[in-house]
């Protein structure tokens, strides 16, 4: 239930809570160009740092509208789901991780991830006692953000046993608890009509309505033998599942929804979605310059193409 609290909080514009591989902030810019003027409900299916979501709050075009952030992920559905729920309690744990960190960084941020955090994973994993989404707590929101904002250039990464492997970073002074911000996410959340899934990217067909605005930010697809860095759940995002969301789209297309995708500009992509057929559709392929912020090199990073694949007219 959106309060009186909850809009003081929204005074301060909520930024993405989590560093998250693919982040959209960069790309905000072009991304608002498709933006549709008018439309009913809003779907964001891979929700990772909801940055284009969290753009919306701030920018009032949710205002008294259905919002729908959808992943698999369940340890980020489950941190968006203590952070709205249970915000003192994250907040209180965050910060003691945070004055423990202080004394014994590298140390205190392996002691943490395999010690605690995978620990407790591999115990749901081995029990499977319901979804690890709905049995999430505060203290393991907590120790996601933690190790969000002390590991490695900020990426989730599961191993095959569903392990997260990401090292320690190198950050002089990381900020870790970021207590107003994590009070305007929680707000950002607390909205009457913000609905939070653990789920496929597929369940919005059941849901999407013509004129419904639905954004899809998937894990892209390599451009190269050696760009593929993560894996967001254990389980992955490969060719196939890339060829299903294409069929995703095309049905929320012909049902006469709004559709915005952005992917990486990989032949694979290419061929799904820049071609005759999708242009008979009314859906093209824009070429957009992003820059690319996660590499192991950071000699590397700089300025890329990205698709926004879309039936959307530009605003310019």
């Amino acid at each position: 239930m959106h309060t009186a609290l909850d809009s003081a909080a929204l005074e301060f514009r909520p930024k993405p809570l989590l560093k998250w591989a693919g982040g959209k902030r960069q790309l905000l810019p072009q991304i608002r160009r498709f933006y549709p003027t008018h439309f009913g409900k809003y779907f964001e299916p891979f929700a990772g740092s909801a940055a284009v979501f969290f753009d919306m709050v701030n920018s009032g075009r949710l205002a008294h509208r259905t919002a729908t952030l959808i992943d698999t992920n369940c340890d980020l559905i489950g941190c968006y789901l203590m952070v709205r729920d249970r915000t003192d309690e994250v907040i209180d744990a965050l910060r003691a991780f945070e004055n423990e960190y202080r004394g014994a960084r590298e140390h205190h941020f392996y002691q943490v991830r395999d010690g605690e955090f995978n620990r407790v994973r591999h115990e749901w994993l081995s029990e499977r006692r319901g979804p690890l989404s709905q049995t999430y707590t505060p203290r393991l929101a907590a120790m996601l953000i933690y190790l969000n904002r002390t590991g490695f250039n900020g990426l989730f990464r599961l191993n095959s046993k569903g392990l997260f492997n990401v090292p320690h970073g190198r950050y002089a002074n990381p900020l870790i608890c970021d207590e107003r911000n994590l009070r305007a996410v929680a707000a950002a959340l607390r909205q009457q009509d913000v609905r939070i899934l653990n789920a496929s990217f597929d369940t919005v067909l059941a849901d999407a309505a013509e004129g419904d605005f639905i954004y899809f930010d998937p894990p892209y697809a390599p451009v190269s033998a050696t760009s593929v860095f993560t894996s967001y759940t254990a389980e992955g995002f490969d060719t196939n599942d890339q060829r299903r969301l294409r069929d995703v789209v095309v049905e929320l297309v012909s049902k006469r929804c709004y559709v915005l995708l952005s992917n990486s500009t990989a032949e694979e992509i290419t061929d799904l979605y820049d071609n005759a057929g999708m242009r008979r559709l009314q859906i093209r392929a824009h070429k957009v310059a992003a820059k690319r912020a996660i590499n192991s090199d950071p000699r590397a990073r700089g300025n890329v193409f990205e698709y926004l694949v879309t039936n959307i007219h530009p605003s310019n």
